[in-house]
């Protein structure tokens, strides 16, 4: 029925590989709800944790954080467009995004939860801390932007025409050419499983999809993140060319209203963070986590920025 949830539950072990390390998790129960013809994973029990991928990624983007996620329920979304949504109908846009991610939470009673994004995903949530900031408790950046340069945004509608009209053939010549482009040479040549991740994930995207998803990429409009309270972490790699230093540095210069603004580059990282570094993505949020926040039971009147939109 349309607009109706369909939870399917699934239960697993997951080995998750970190800095050459095997970490057995216990089993998992994962719930897959389906809103509208969006995806969302639902697992773990805590504080909640939404989780927002980039352009050409999906859920599994995640997965090798969630062993630093373990305490949390754990909301990963597939956004329309992308992953297990590339069949969600309709235009696409950053504030079709939001709104998509804001009633997840809301159909799944997640009244304020903890937010990471990577790339693509970190414009939904800095629009998403300014539009519902009862739903933000803390902002986590990886590969953070506010919008495209005007070189960027032409060369999106440009791969988005490539995708829709080469086909197969297309999303494979634009697979090869993310590989290049957007890892960085140390990963290119030392992490060979994060190379197949990223390059079999675009090569399984649909071209139309894929294509819709990067003109919403390409009109995006910088969020007014001076209006944004929540403590902000950003994470962006030495050799990331879509979010290079020196603009995630400027971007942290404009949160003059968070509560705290923490910045970290990572060395020989590209622009892929959360796989090419996920071991020190996940101890970075691990030491923010315990730096700035507190679990939502453990005091009577949390701070404003964290209070839920009706509390406040």
């Amino acid at each position: 029925m349309a607009g109706s949830a369909v939870p399917r539950r699934r239960d697993f072990y997951v080995p998750v590989v970190l800095a050459g390390a095997v970490f057995r998790r216990e089993p998992l129960s994962v719930t897959l709800h389906l809103f509208e013809r969006v995806a969302v994973e639902d697992e773990g029990e805590g504080d909640p944790v939404v989780c927002v991928h980039g352009l050409g990624g999906s859920s599994n983007t995640w997965t090798p954080m969630m062993p630093a996620l373990a305490r949390h329920r754990v909301l990963r979304i597939d956004l329309p467009g992308s992953g297990m949504s590339q069949r969600a109908e309709g235009p696409l846009s950053i504030d079709r995004f939001v709104s998509a991610a804001a009633q997840a939470c809301e159909r799944l009673g997640v009244r304020q939860a903890h937010w990471l994004g990577h790339s693509l995903g970190t414009i939904v949530c800095q629009h998403l801390a300014v539009q519902h900031p009862g739903l933000v408790r803390s902002l986590a950046l990886f590969g953070p932007l506010l919008a495209p340069a005007d070189p960027a945004r032409q060369a999106l509608r440009d791969r988005a025409q490539r995708a829709r009209s080469a086909g197969v053939e297309g999303m494979h010549a634009i697979a090869q050419q993310m590989v290049q482009a957007a890892l960085s040479a140390h990963t290119r040549q030392h992490q060979p499983l994060v190379c197949a991740y990223v390059r079999d994930g675009l090569m399984r995207c649909d071209g139309a999809a894929y294509g819709r998803t990067c003109e919403a990429l390409a009109e995006a409009q910088p969020a007014a993140i001076d209006r944004i309270h929540a403590p902000v972490l950003l994470v962006t790699g030495d050799e990331d060319g879509v979010a290079p230093p020196q603009a995630v540095r400027a971007l942290a210069d404009r949160l003059h209203a968070a509560f705290s603004v923490r910045t970290e580059v990572l060395p020989r990282c590209g622009h892929w963070t959360p796989l090419e570094r996920a071991s020190d993505c996940a101890r970075l949020w691990q030491d923010f986590a315990a730096s700035v926040l507190r679990p939502a039971h453990a005091t009577a009147q949390p701070p404003l920025w964290s209070r839920p939109a009706a509390a406040v």
